[in-house]
């Protein structure tokens, strides 16, 4: 098995600034589309987008063989949102997972050097990165279905079901069969 199922990406992969002008509309149309499939409301703060594209100091985020990698935001709008929550969601970055039809929960885990830079007993951060490893008869699960997006915290419990669209995108990852959106 392969570090990653996705190549690591250069500058060879990046778009030309007048190549980019040609096409800008219809590159936009289809990141915002590709962008709303991968992104799944987790509860009324919490939001993970699935990412399928980085560049040098992002690559070492891009998932192994069986995984999963999500940039996990914790959507506040303000200071008093923002002094509630976040000394309540400490640890949230290890409570999700994704729920399989069996019941069996594939758990988040922090990517290490994030969590050892921003980890703190008394505040969380608003964004994390996090990791899914799924098995190999987890990942047929996902592709069979239902399956859910689950928050397992002692102060943020909640559970969103992935639709079909969803679904086929992140098994499309696991299987390394999901084509990466040119970068701008």
């Amino acid at each position: 098995m392969s570090e990653h199922p996705v190549r690591p990406l250069g500058l060879d992969d990046i778009t030309d600034l007048r190549a980019y002008e040609r096409v800008r509309d219809d590159y936009r149309r289809r990141v915002i589309e590709l962008k709303r499939r991968r992104r799944v409301g987790l509860g009324p703060v919490v939001s993970l987008v699935f990412e399928n594209q980085e560049l040098e100091v992002y690559n070492r985020l891009l998932p192994g063989d069986g995984e999963l990698s999500a940039t996990m935001f914790i959507e506040l709008t303000s200071d008093d949102q923002l002094r509630e929550w976040l000394p309540r969601l400490v640890g949230i970055e290890r409570a999700v997972g994704i729920e399989l039809g069996s019941g069996e929960v594939a758990m988040s885990t922090p990517e290490v050097s994030h969590a050892e830079a921003l980890t703190r007993d008394d505040v969380t951060p608003a964004v994390h990165y996090v990791r899914f490893a799924l098995s190999p008869g987890q990942i047929e699960a996902l592709e069979a279905g239902p399956a859910a997006l689950v928050a397992r915290h002692p102060a943020y419990e909640v559970r969103t079901p992935l639709e079909d669209a969803t679904r086929a995108e992140l098994a499309g990852d696991l299987r390394g069969s999901a084509p990466l959106t040119p970068l701008i």
